[in-house]
């Protein structure tokens, strides 16, 4: 649950700073003429970059997580149907074997 909190955290920070950097980059393309800007427009797609690295990356962790309870989830549920069954098939047996019992001393 707290990685899917934080996945979903890391998204809408990664969108917001997503937003900001389309946004003043496309009303400030002539001052991206200049060197200093130019390094801070690519310092800013950096950053973004390894933002939404990150994002995908607990997106991906949080995947395997449900995965992994998935799988857990069905494991137990193949030991509560089994064990149900052997109990079902054990109350069957002894009920035939009373049955049984109980024709052989009404024929007597």
């Amino acid at each position: 649950m707290n990685k899917i909190v934080a996945t979903l955290i890391a998204g809408l920070f990664a969108t917001s700073m997503f937003a900001e950097a389309a946004t003043p980059a496309a009303a400030t393309t002539p001052a991206a003429a200049t060197p200093a800007a130019a390094a801070a427009d690519a310092k800013q797609a950096k950053e973004v970059a390894k933002a939404n690295e990150k994002v995908e990356k607990a997106a991906a962790d949080a995947k395997a997580d449900v995965a992994t309870a998935k799988a857990d989830a069905a494991k137990t549920k193949a030991n509560a149907e089994k064990k149900a069954s052997k109990k079902k098939a054990k109350a069957k047996a002894e009920k035939a074997q009373e049955h049984a019992e109980h024709q052989a001393a009404a024929g007597q």
